[in-house]
């Protein structure tokens, strides 16, 4: 068994969860009310046991908790310890706990205030525990321009956003659930993404990938995609992790919400990646950040909230330092290609 517990956190955190659940029912031919469905795949498989839990009754319950307060200091507070009492009861009832999966925004008071107070507890309490996040940046026009241009959407809803975001959560988690020639665990997400505890932000990115002939994909051909992508030096890695690569597949097909706005497909291709890009999104944060704090704007919300004015200077530090090892990291990199270019 290897469970694993989704926590949902704030607005963003709860319409996703509430997307992600609905697509793992159907990709493990559960009912609504949590029964097998007559003739479904998962009938005579284990796998659903990863993200579901199986009553007496023979009902399948996520194993999930959602959570929708208000900010770090004051009802975040007085709630964090009932939350992790549910945390504990869910942990519990695992045979063995793989880690946690918490759903939340960068933004908004219960997203990022509450979100970041449990994260805390929960490495105090789960330490050895992975813990995967799945954080929703305040700029999701990327996403929006993907409805409007891949999908013709005029007008995308948050139903259209989160089910494509439950898409790109499937595909991550579909190796933990369902058989396949190589699998991935949750652990090795953190060991092969992570070279240095703050360099931990994945950019994940989706994409269908439809065969022109009829037939699986089997590991000789994706390791023969790979290769030709190192030799064409497409992607530039840092030069202490050469390999860079680290491959799962899987043979269950995608599923897709009925009357949805995605085509079918029979295989699709997810990439998670660490890179120093996402340095620029932290460099547009301490832009914003600088502009609002020197008029004192808004402060006097989070004052009356119970947080100090100085805790937004130690932020602000915190983040400046997270941005310049990015940068380090990156100058590496290209000191070494430099010196390869001189022999």
């Amino acid at each position: 068994m290897r469970e694993v517990i989704s926590v949902h956190v704030g607005q963003a955190g709860v319409q996703i969860g509430n997307a992600c659940w609905e697509l793992y029912t159907i990709e493990h031919g559960l009912s609504p009310d949590g029964r097998l469905m007559e003739g479904s795949p998962s009938a005579g498989d284990d796998g659903f046991s990863t993200f579901f839990s199986e009553t007496g009754s023979g009902k399948h319950v996520p194993r999930s908790l959602y959570s929708d307060a208000r900010g770090h200091y004051t009802i975040g507070k007085e709630l964090v310890d009932t939350v992790l009492e549910q945390v504990r009861r869910l942990a519990d009832n695992c045979s063995g706990l793989q880690g946690f999966f918490v759903f939340h925004s960068f933004g908004g008071g219960t997203g990022s205030g509450f979100g970041a107070l449990l994260m805390e507890r929960l490495s105090t309490d789960y330490g050895k525990k992975s813990k995967l996040e799945f954080s929703v940046y305040p700029a999701p026009k990327i996403i929006y321009d993907i409805c409007r241009r891949n999908l013709g959407i005029t007008s995308p809803s948050f139903t259209n956003l989160n089910r494509l975001i439950a898409q790109v959560v499937s595909s991550i988690t579909a190796s933990l659930r369902f058989d396949g020639s190589l699998n991935v665990d949750l652990n090795e997400f953190q060991t092969n993404l992570v070279p240095f505890p703050r360099i931990h932000f994945p950019l994940a990115t989706y994409a269908p990938v439809i065969s022109a002939e009829k037939g699986d994909v089997v590991p000789k051909d994706v390791n023969a995609a790979v290769a030709n992508v190192r030799t064409k030096r497409t992607i530039q890695f840092v030069d202490w992790c050469p390999t860079g690569f680290k491959l799962g597949i899987c043979n269950e097909p995608p599923a897709l919400v009925p009357g949805g706005d995605l085509a079918k497909v029979s295989r699709s291709l997810c990439m998670l990646s660490n890179t120093t890009s996402i340095a620029t999104a932290w460099a547009r944060l301490d832009n914003k950040f600088d502009l609002l704090y020197s008029k004192r704007a808004f402060v006097h919300w989070y004052v009356g909230e119970g947080m100090e004015e100085g805790e937004f200077s130690e932020a602000r530090e915190d983040l400046a330092a997270l941005e310049k090892d990015y940068e380090e990291v990156g100058i590496d990199s290209v000191d070494a290609e430099e010196e390869d270019g001189e022999y």
